[in-house]
C-alpha cells in the first residue's frame, strides 16, 4: 500500500512504523462502497437543493440548465479519473494541482477547494433545519442543526464503515421516493384537461442562455460528490481501477436523476414565479403531485438524504485537511489519524465547529460560495491532466492527444464558461477567500522564501 508522508533524504529520518501506520487509512470501501459514497454525498434529491433559486433564475427552464452541467460535469469526471490513475492520494484536487504545478499553486488549489468542501457539510445542516421548521414550526431551527451537528460528528469519528451500512438505507430510500413521485406526476399529467407539451421544461416563452447558464452554474453544487469519491483513494485497496469508474457511475447516474426528477417537477409545477417560499419551493410541487402525504413522505427522505450528505461531505473534507495538514500545508496536528479506526479525528471536529454557522447564513449564499469553489477547483484538474501527461509524461500521438488534451480542455472551457457565469457575490466571497489563503501561504513560507515539505512515496 501507498501513503504519502514527509519524510528527509536520509534513513534516520524514515518514519517509524508506529509513525506511518499513524498515517494510514483502512480500506475497507469497494466499487459498490465508493458509488454508494458518491451518490449520499450528491443526494439523489439533491435536485431539490436550489429547485425554487435555479427555476426562477433560468424562469422554468431548470432541466435545460441541467443538461449543461451534467455535460461539464462528465469531463470533468473524466480528468478526475486520470489524476486518481497518477495521483491515487486523499488530497483529492490539492495532492493533483500541487504533483502537477507545484506547491504553492497546490495550496491555493486545496485552499480554494475547501470553500467547496467545508460549506458543503453546512449546507446539509441548513437544509435538514429549514426543511424540519417547515414541518414542525414550533421547533427552533437551531435544534436540527446543532442535533445533526452532534450526530453526524459522532458517526465520522466512529469510521467510515459505519458511514457506508447507513448510506445504503438512505440512499434505497430516496431512489424510492422518486420511483413514487415519477409515478404520481404522470397521473397528474394524465388528468389534465389541457393539452401538454412534454418538451416545455426544456424551452417555452421567456427562454434566455445567458440566464440558463447562470443557473447551470448554481447546479453544480447538485454534482459535488463524483469529486469527493477521490478523497477516499486510500481507504480503498485498488484505487486506480475503482476510483476511477465509481466517478463516472455517481456523476452519470446522479445526473440523470436530477434531469428525471427537475423535467417532472416542472411539469407538473409550471408556475415558476409563484413559489410560497424559494428557499422550500419543492414542498409546493409535492403538495400539488400528491398532497400532504406525500409531502410528509418527501421532508422525511429529504431530510435524510441531507443527514448522509452531511455524513460524507464531513468525511470528505476531514480528508483533504488530513493531506493538508500531514503535508504542512496546515497545522499538522490535522494530519494525523487517531482511535482504532484510524480517522483525521481533529480535522472532524474542526468541521463540526465550522457548520455552527449554519444557525445564521442563508442558502443563497452557501450555494454561491460551494459553487465558485468547486468550478475552480474542476477547471485546476483539467489543467493538471493536461500538464501530467503531455507535459511532465511527454506522451505523445494521436490517441493521447484526444485523451489528455481535448477531452480536459473541453472539460476545462465548460467549467470556466459556467465560472464567469457565476453571480457578483460569488466571486466577492469567493475572491475573498482566496486572497486569505494567499496570506496564510505567504505567513507558512515566510513571503515565499522557505519552500514548503516535498511529498515522498513510502511503500
Amino acid at each position: 500500500m501507498n501513503t504519502i508522508t514527509n519524510v528527509t533524504d536520509t534513513p534516520a529520518h524514515q518514519p517509524s512504523p508506529k509513525t506511518a501506520s499513524s498515517r494510514r487509512f483502512r480500506q475497507p470501501l469497494g466499487l459498490v462502497g465508493l458509488v454508494l459514497f458518491g451518490l449520499a454525498y450528491m443526494v439523489p434529491l439533491a435536485v431539490f437543493t436550489t429547485y425554487g433559486l435555479v427555476t426562477q433564475m433560468t424562469k422554468g427552464h431548470l432541466p435545460t440548465a441541467y443538461m449543461l452541467t451534467l455535460a461539464a460535469m462528465l469531463l470533468t469526471a473524466y480528468s478526475y479519473g486520470r489524476m486518481v490513475q497518477a495521483h491515487p492520494y486523499s488530497g483529492s484536487v490539492y495532492s493533483y494541482t500541487r504533483k502537477a504545478f507545484g506547491a504553492y499553486f497546490g495550496f491555493i488549489a486545496g485552499w480554494t477547494l475547501l470553500l467547496d468542501y467545508i460549506f458543503l457539510p453546512l449546507l446539509s445542516y441548513l437544509l435538514i433545519g429549514i426543511y424540519m421548521s417547515e414541518y414542525f414550526p414550533g421547533v427552533p431551527t437551531a435544534v436540527w442543526v446543532l442535533g445533526s451537528i452532534a450526530l453526524v460528528t459522532t458517526l465520522n469519528l466512529v469510521g467510515i464503515e459505519s458511514i457506508t451500512r447507513v448510506n445504503w438505507i438512505l440512499i434505497v430510500a430516496q431512489l424510492v421516493f422518486i420511483v413514487v413521485f415519477v409515478a404520481l406526476s404522470v397521473h397528474t399529467l394524465s388528468e389534465q384537461f389541457a393539452p401538454v407539451s412534454l418538451m416545455a421544461p426544456f424551452h417555452h416563452e421567456g427562454f434566455s442562455a445567458p440566464l440558463i447558464m447562470a443557473g447551470a452554474a448554481v447546479l453544480c453544487l447538485s454534482f459535488l460528490g463524483f469529486d469527493a469519491v477521490s478523497t477516499m483513494a486510500e481507504e480503498t485497496p485498488d484505487p486506480r481501477r475503482t476510483i476511477p469508474l465509481a466517478i463516472m457511475v455517481v456523476s452519470l447516474f446522479g445526473g440523470l436523476l436530477f434531469l428525471l426528477v427537475s423535467y417532472f417537477a416542472q411539469m407538473v409545477f409550471p408556475e415558476w414565479n409563484s413559489f410560497v417560499d424559494p428557499d422550500s419551493a419543492s414542498v409546493d410541487v409535492m403538495r400539488r403531485v400528491g398532497g400532504e402525504l406525500l409531502v410528509t413522505a418527501f421532508t422525511a427522505t429529504y431530510v435524510a438524504g441531507c443527514f448522509a450528505s452531511a455524513m460524507v461531505s464531513q468525511a470528505s473534507v476531514s480528508r483533504v485537511l488530513f493531506a493538508m495538514g500531514r503535508d504542512g500545508a496546515l497545522p499538522r496536528v490535522l494530519g494525523k489519524l487517531v482511535t482504532k479506526k484510524r480517522v483525521p479525528a481533529t480535522a472532524i471536529v474542526l468541521v463540526s465547529l465550522f457548520s455552527l454557522i449554519a444557525l445564521f447564513i442563508t442558502l443563497d449564499t452557501v450555494a454561491n460560495m460551494i459553487s465558485f469553489g468547486a468550478l475552480f477547483a474542476f477547471s485546476a484538474v483539467n489543467l493538471a491532466v493536461i500538464k501530467h501527461y503531455l507535459v511532465d509524461q511527454k506522451l505523445r500521438g494521436t490517441k493521447n492527444y484526444l485523451l489528455y488534451a481535448v477531452v480536459p480542455a473541453l472539460g476545462f472551457l465548460s467549467t470556466i464558461w459556467l465560472w464567469s457565469s457565476l453571480s457578483s457575490l460569488s466571486f466577492t466571497i469567493g475572491l475573498c477567500w482566496m486572497g486569505l489563503g494567499l496570506l496564510c501561504l505567504l505567513g507558512i513560507t515566510r513571503g515565499l522564501r522557505v519552500k514548503m515539505p516535498e511529498l515522498q512515496i513510502v511503500e
